[in-house]
Parts: C-alpha cells; sequence; structure tokens
C-alpha cells in the first residue's frame, strides 16, 4: 500500500468557523466548564430519547468538559434559550492517541423538545469544520477520521448523519447476562485471578494498549483518560480482576462500574463490564473465560440482576462466540458513523 501524504495535505479547511446566528430564541457560543449542569440535563433528554437503558453521569460530562486536549474555546459549541437551558451542543475532541489514525470524535445533540429546528444540522456543520481544522494541523501520515457514535434507535441522529455524508463503518452490540442463571467457573492453571488494585492501575492500563492494539479503529489510552475512568465513583475495583502471570506480568483484565442510575430506566440492577482484554503474549490460554466467570460471579454476589457489555460486532478475537457461550445475549446495538480522508 502507498504511504499516505500528511493528513494536512488531505483536508481543505475552513479559516472561520460556520457560527450559527444567534437571535431572541437561541445563543449559540463555545460552551465553558460552567455549563456543565446545562449540558448534562440536555444530555440527559437525549438519553432518555436515543438509549433509555443507561445515563449520561455527571461526571462523564465534567470529565468531556475538562479534558487537557479540549480547548473549549474552539471545540465546542452550545445553544441555549433565554432561561440559561442547553437546546443543543456539540464538541468536536482531538483524539490525543495517534499511533495509526487521527480521529476527532464528534459528539452532543440536540434536546428532543428541540429538534425540528434545524440545531442539529447547524451543530453538524461546526463539529465537521472544526475537524477539519484540527486535520489540518496534522502532519501524520496516517487515516483520518470525523466519527459519530450513536444507537441503532436514533433514527433522526443517522440521517442527519447520512446527509452530511458519513457512512455506517461497524455495530456495536449491548449484550446482557442474566445473573439468576448459574455460571460455571473456569479454571486457570499458571496464573492468578486478584481484584484490581491501584498499585497496579499502570501496568493494567499499558496491558490494555497492547490487548487492543488488533482491535478495529482502536488507540492507546493516556494516562489522563484512564486515570479518570478509574477515578469515577461509579468504577468498582470490587467487581474488577486481573490475571497475574507467575513473572508478575498483567495476562488479562476485566473492569466493571455500576451506575445505579441506569437501574431504573433498564428495569433491573447491573454492572458494566466497560473493558475486557489479554495481551497478546496470553492469548489462548482460558484466561477471558476465568476472568469473565469470576467477575460474573462477584457481580451476582454483590446482588445485581444482570452483566452487561459492548462487543464489537465483527471483532476478530472471537469475543462475541466468548460471550455467548457464558450466556451472553444482544438486547440493543449502536453504531460508528465516520467520514474519512
Amino acid at each position: 500500500m502507498a504511504e499516505l501524504s500528511p493528513l494536512r495535505e488531505r483536508v481543505v479547511a475552513p479559516r472561520a468557523l460556520p457560527m450559527p446566528v444567534s437571535d431572541d430564541e437561541v445563543t449559540w457560543r463555545p460552551a465553558t466548564a460552567a455549563d456543565a449542569q446545562a449540558i448534562f440535563d440536555c444530555a440527559r433528554a437525549i438519553d432518555a430519547a436515543e438509549h433509555p437503558h443507561y445515563v449520561t453521569t455527571r461526571e462523564e460530562i465534567e470529565e468531556e468538559l475538562g479534558h487537557s486536549y479540549v480547548d473549549l474555546e474552539h471545540d465546542s459549541l452550545i445553544a441555549v434559550d433565554p432561561d440559561g437551558h442547553a437546546l443543543a451542543y456539540g464538541l468536536a475532541i482531538l483524539g490525543p492517541s495517534q499511533d495509526t489514525l487521527v480521529r476527532s470524535i464528534l459528539t452532543g445533540g440536540v434536546r428532543p423538545s428541540a429538534r425540528g429546528r434545524h440545531l442539529g444540522r447547524a451543530v453538524l456543520a461546526w463539529q465537521e469544520a472544526r475537524a477539519l481544522q484540527q486535520f489540518a494541523g496534522s502532519d501524520k501520515r496516517l487515516p483520518g477520521w470525523m466519527i459519530v457514535w450513536t444507537f441503532e434507535r436514533a433514527e433522526a441522529t443517522i440521517r442527519l448523519a447520512h446527509r452530511a455524508g458519513f457512512r455506517i463503518a461497524r455495530y456495536f452490540l449491548e449484550l446482557r447476562r442474566d445473573l439468576s442463571k448459574p455460571v460455571i467457573p473456569q479454571q486457570l492453571a499458571g496464573f492468578d485471578i486478584v481484584p484490581f488494585d491501584a498499585s497496579r492501575s499502570e501496568a493494567v492500563r499499558l496491558a490494555r494498549n497492547d490487548a487492543f492494539r488488533d482491535h478495529w479503529g482502536s488507540q492507546p489510552t493516556t494516562e489522563e483518560n484512564w486515570n479518570d475512568m478509574v477515578a469515577r465513583s461509579t468504577f468498582r475495583p470490587d467487581l474488577s480482576f486481573l490475571a497475574i502471570a507467575p513473572d508478575g506480568r498483567i495476562a488479562g483484565f476485566v473492569l466493571s462500574e455500576v451506575n445505579e442510575e441506569d437501574f431504573e430506566p433498564q428495569g433491573f440492577s447491573s454492572a458494566y463490564i466497560d473493558l475486557v482484554g489479554v495481551p497478546r503474549a496470553f492469548r489462548r490460554r482460558g484466561v477471558a473465560p476465568a476472568l469473565l466467570t469470576r467477575t460474573l460471579e462477584a457481580i451476582a454476589a454483590a446482588g445485581l440482576e444482570m452483566a452487561v457489555l459492548d462487543v464489537d460486532a465483527e471483532s476478530p478475537t472471537g469475543a462475541l462466540g466468548l460471550y455467548t457461550h457464558l450466556g451472553f445475549a444482544e438486547a440493543n446495538r449502536s453504531l460508528q458513523l465516520n467520514k474519512e480522508f
């Protein structure tokens, strides 16, 4: 395959961003950290319409607005009404890790009660323009992806992205495991399975980056992003487990979180398994099944009714087959839409 030219040579970026015009009903401006509550309220309204089975946390909003690599003055847009309520918001987040891809992740949305006023079109047009500016600053000879993540049921969002030239690149399956059904432990000879502890956190991050190196679209997790994740109030180290090799290396990991605010919209209590991984040197030794069954036992012992996770529908690792073998079943689908350069 011929080497790509620098990304900046493959895009045409606008000098100025297409800032929507404010009027008596809507004021458009960059977001600030002080908008966290207004954006959180808007996100919760979007949750109810597009993915009612789980909710966004205030911590997640604060993280997104507070990342060191996000310049809110240039990377964010918010539409507020005269009462200060957020009607729509959007960010174009240039991913800090760029080993095999340069990604601009477009997040946000429009409050359902404000839809039909072309706010979504304005936000997406602004986000695309900002992403092009970001790409125009890159000398890397790597593909550039603008990314929109959404759920299959979010038909209006998918239509909007399609009109803008985005195409579905991948589906992801939300799987659930009913913990009222028995869990059959899987033995793992030669490795110790231990709960997650902070002293091993950095080693687990590095193991994660090795394990996901061959996963579609994945880029390394930075220390900042990792530390944010394990510091969340929803992170559950007691429901997260590590496989330790005889030489002390991390041979596998399962990390879980519990957001009790999900329970009511879901209709059941649950733990979300955020990460499952086995570094390549330890694959095909039964590490993942042993870790997962240990995790399922712990989640059930905590009195939770379901374990939930997401998996790439086309994962080359055989993950989907493993999960279904352990009793997981599909419940929802999400998707990634890309515009690629």
